[in-house]
């Protein structure tokens, strides 16, 4: 029997969370992680004999959790992208210039 190892793709899917509230740039390792996840799903299915039934559900969670990460960065990321096209630079620049006057004082 083969041994499952599902590590990096948890490892990968919770870095990609942590790095989603940079503009959604945690999609860089979610993207991965759901592509790893997604052939070791299908090598398991493929080579059922190969692995125990505990390992199909362990790559199911892990697939799913992946799916879930790049999800979230998808999300975070089309906002991002919506925010900054919308944005009165103007207005920002103003509060820029009003937050260092403020700190000078």
């Amino acid at each position: 029997m083969k041994k499952l190892n599902t590590t990096l793709i948890y490892v990968l899917s919770s870095l990609s969370l942590l790095c989603c509230c940079f503009f959604g740039l945690g999609i860089l390792l979610a993207l991965p992680s759901f592509l790893i996840a997604n052939k070791k799903f299908k090598e398991v299915e493929e080579f059922a004999d190969e692995y125990e039934m505990e390992d199909l559900k362990i790559i199911n969670t892990a697939k799913t959790f992946a799916i879930v990460a790049l999800t979230i960065n998808s999300v975070f990321l089309i906002y991002s992208i919506y925010s900054l096209a919308t944005t009165d630079w103007d207005m920002i620049k103003q509060q820029y210039i009003d937050a260092i006057e403020q700190y000078q004082q």
